[in-house]
C-alpha cells in the first residue's frame, strides 16, 4: 500500500487558441513532439494515440547524453476537455513511482485554460524534476502555438 505524502504538482497556463488547437498539439504525435520536455531536450519519436486503456510511449533525447524513455496508460479521454494518463520512466529512478497526469482544457472566450495535475511523487526532489519539465514544456506549447 502506498501512503499519501501530498507530492502533487498543480499547475495551469492561459493560451491564446481555442481549445480545439491546444487539443490537437496535446494528442497528435507529431505536434507533442514539438513541444514536449524541457528546452533544449528533443523528442525524436512519440508513439501516442489516446483510447482509453491503449498505452503510449516516448523518446526522449537530452542536448548531452543517452535517450530516455517514458510511458504509460490511458485513464481518460474526453476530446477537447480532459485527458488523462499514467506515468513512469523507463527505466524507473529508484526514487520513482507511477504518476497520474490530468490535463484539463476550459473555453476562455477566444483562448484556453490548461490545467496540469500529476502525482503523487515519493520525494520533493521527484516533483521539482516535473515541474521543471512542464513549466519548460508549457513555455514551448506557448511559443509553438502564438
Amino acid at each position: 500500500m502506498t501512503e499519501s505524502n501530498g507530492l502533487t504538482l498543480t499547475m495551469s497556463r492561459s493560451l491564446p487558441l481555442p481549445p480545439s488547437a491546444v487539443w490537437r498539439a496535446m494528442t497528435d504525435p507529431v505536434e507533442l513532439a514539438r513541444w514536449w520536455g524541457p528546452r533544449g531536450f528533443s523528442t525524436p519519436h512519440v508513439d501516442f494515440e489516446p483510447r482509453i486503456g491503449d498505452s503510449y510511449r516516448i523518446t526522449m533525447q537530452p542536448p548531452e547524453g543517452d535517450r530516455f524513455y517514458l510511458h504509460g496508460e490511458f485513464r481518460e479521454v474526453e476530446p477537447l476537455s480532459r485527458l488523462s494518463y499514467t506515468f513512469i520512466w523507463d527505466p524507473p529512478d529508484p526514487d520513482d513511482r507511477e504518476t497520474l497526469v490530468v490535463l484539463s482544457l476550459e473555453e476562455r472566450g477566444a483562448d484556453s485554460r490548461i490545467s496540469l495535475t500529476q502525482g503523487e511523487f515519493s520525494t520533493p526532489a521527484r516533483l521539482e524534476l516535473h515541474e521543471g519539465g512542464w513549466t519548460d514544456g508549457f513555455d514551448r506549447l506557448v511559443e509553438l502555438l502564438s
